[in-house]
């Protein structure tokens, strides 16, 4: 039977008008990103209700008028009227920063969101806000809208338009939140259906047996207008989803349980690949940046497989211990911590902080596993970790020397980009930047049209290797890839360290092609593989050169697409000159400069990670070993009708 949950239990730990004049400070970002966190911090309010045994059915609807709706099966937020402030619970939710029932655990033993700020900041952000109450058979309603005075032009955020009041008798019980994005905050205010569906997706494998439906209303195909997602295999099937497009060497390894308050589940599987993909969530919210958990997670891997390897023979007493990497080498591992009070670095929750984690679940894991390990029906899969490992670690040693080159500082570093790097002059890595270009006739146009203060230019004079296919040893062996890991002087893998990077920004270019696209794929999937810091703290760009010159006497217009194409022929007239660009090289110093490097007019795309599952998947299809999976995808999305196919996938308003 449901616990009671009242207005007695929502605590007030001060307006919404603060919200609106520093959104950042609350949720990070006022672009795309920034109207899908506000998506997030609802879902995770229904999912803290799931996640504590009282719903199992979450609905998200993107609207055709730009508003979602968010519906769960649960208690339904309280209606009764707060003893402090004499307003219904529903309202305090919904209007007071710091209100909340998680700030204990007596409602709630784990919960996720912005503890307490959540339901409140989304009301503040949004243009208006609907909160419809299912309980005791009865259906309450509240509205809000942030309302500006046509006098001072002062908006009031998220002023509630009548109190709660009772519309209707109904059997249903639990909550929907529907709430439209202000575009008074937001740059952008369109929801991306996909963002929203795979989030939804990944939900409903960390939350098995809950389902999730997610309808976009906005598309007419009815077939793919509406989506259901329950796994009642939980991280087992996440495990399956993941490596649909790898070669398995092992069966799934699940543990999971609760030690110290902390509840704990992992799935483990190894695959023939190279590299590692750990996916972690805390309070079923991903945290892409790590944390704690999983550096406990990963020590007591480390840990455990050594003192295996020892006590089978397979590593001497003289040996050293193998290090994590040569054992995490072509794992794949979904994490799933909940922490009652846990501490994110950052609102927008990218890496776990509580100390006190990493103990529990180091110790805890290294007890599942070592159980594991001593079953005899796991020896095949344990003597193949152990020599996948082994193999890791002399590739390792072999490559160590090509990894020095990388990353000391002296002439042998230095010595490959003779005639290639064109430094910048300035020293400030905060400004400066570098345009990693395809081919030497653009690399030369970028020299000389560049601004030699702060930025810098690296021609490439052939295709890089393709990270993903490679071992460590075979990609530095590559001289595209040692020129580029000189330049930027991080070092990269487990020696990777942004705090020695000489560029804030790293901007590809390439030609608007097949080759050129093929180009940026090889670049990002290295940085993703071996530098993804350099990706996520947001380093990464693309660069946009135009397709288009239109000139008409002495005036010239840059098309970026097909679109400002069209617009530019309109406001032109008649009597104009189109150049198409077929690649960079047409460009003379002085248009590339203009169009392409110049900060008041070019255009870049930042490249973020808005979803880690679903980048890992691509990264595996597109550039894996796999060709049916690849073929499949091209055949799913290409459209060969289009005479431009260069749509990078981008966050902040990119595509």
């Amino acid at each position: 039977m449901a616990k009671d949950y009242k207005a007695k239990d929502i605590q007030i730990l001060e307006g919404l008008d603060a919200v609106r004049m520093r959104p950042g400070m609350y949720i990070g970002y006022t672009g795309t990103r920034g109207i899908h966190l506000l998506v997030w911090e609802i879902v995770d309010n229904a999912i803290d209700e799931a996640s504590n045994g009282y719903a199992n059915e979450i609905t998200v609807t993107l609207k055709k008028d730009g508003s979602c709706e968010v519906t769960d099966n649960g208690r339904g937020i309280p209606v009764d009227i707060h003893p402090q402030l004499g307003v219904s619970a529903v309202e305090v939710v919904y209007t007071q920063l710091h209100a909340g029932g998680k700030f204990d655990d007596k409602n709630y033993a784990y919960s996720g969101g912005l503890h307490g700020v959540g339901a409140s900041v989304v009301n503040a952000l949004s243009e208006w806000c609907q909160v419809d109450v299912f309980q005791d058979f009865s259906h309450y309603q509240i509205k809000f809208a942030s309302v500006e005075d046509p006098k001072t032009k002062k908006i009031t955020a998220g002023k509630p338009l009548a109190p709660l009041a009772k519309i209707s008798n109904t059997r249903k019980r639990g909550s929907t939140i529907t709430f439209k994005p202000d575009p008074r905050v937001f740059e952008d205010v369109d929801f991306q259906g996909d963002v929203v569906r795979r989030r939804l997706r990944d939900l409903a494998y960390l939350n098995a047996g809950v389902k999730f439906v997610f309808t976009d209303e906005r598309i007419k195909d009815e077939e793919k207008r509406r989506r259901e997602y329950l796994f009642e295999g939980g991280l087992k099937d996440f495990l399956k989803y993941l490596n649909a497009d790898k070669n398995a060497i092992t069966e799934p390894i699940l543990f999971e349980g609760e030690s110290s308050g902390i509840r704990i589940r992992a799935a483990i599987q190894y695959t023939d690949s190279y590299s590692e993909s750990l996916f972690s969530f805390v309070n079923n919210i991903p945290t892409a940046e790590g944390g704690t958990h999983e550096t406990g997670f990963k020590a007591a891997i480390t840990r455990v497989f050594n003192d295996y390897a020892r006590k089978i023979g397979v590593l001497k007493e003289k040996d050293n211990n193998l290090s994590g990497d040569d054992f995490r080498e072509g794992m794949t591992a979904v994490l799933s911590v909940n922490v009652k009070n846990p501490q994110f670095e950052g609102q927008t929750k990218g890496r776990l902080g509580n100390t006190e984690v990493r103990p529990v679940v180091e110790s805890f894991s290294a007890e599942k596993l070592a159980i594991y390990l001593e079953d005899l029906k796991h020896q095949e899969a344990a003597q193949l970790i152990l020599d996948k490992a082994v193999k890791a670690a002399k590739v390792r040693e072999a490559a160590r020397k090509a990894r020095d080159v990388a990353r000391q500082k002296n002439e042998l570093e230095a010595a490959p980009l003779v005639g290639k790097l064109s430094s910048c002059t300035g020293r400030d890595a905060k400004v400066n930047e570098l345009f990693i270009v395809e081919g030497d006739s653009a690399g030369g146009s970028a020299k000389q049209g560049r601004d030699r203060r702060f930025q810098a230019i690296l021609p490439l004079r052939g295709k890089p290797l393709n990270a993903e296919k490679k071992r460590l040893d075979q990609v530095l062996a590559n001289e595209e890839i040692r020129s580029m890991i000189t330049a930027l002087g991080t070092g990269i893998g487990e020696d990777f360290d942004i705090g020695h990077l000489k560029y804030n920004k790293v901007i590809i270019l390439s030609d608007a092609d097949q080759d050129g696209a093929h180009i940026r794929a090889i670049l990002l999937t290295f940085f993703y593989r071996y530098m993804k810091e350099l990706i996520t703290e947001g380093h990464v760009y693309i660069g946009m050169p135009p397709l288009y010159k239109v000139q008409k006497g002495q005036e010239a217009v840059y098309c970026y697409d097909d679109k400002e194409l069209t617009s530019a022929l309109k406001k032109i007239g008649k009597g104009y000159t189109l150049q198409r660009y077929k690649g960079l090289g047409e460009m003379n110093p002085e248009q590339l400069w203009e169009t392409t490097m110049n900060p008041s007019g070019r255009k870049l795309m930042q490249v973020l990670i808005e979803d880690n599952t679903e980048a890992e998947r691509m990264v595996t299809v597109l550039m894996g070993d796999k060709v049916e999976p690849r073929k499949e995808y091209i055949f799913q999305y290409a459209d060969f009708n289009k005479k431009d196919d260069f749509e990078p996938v981008t966050a902040e308003g990119g595509k």
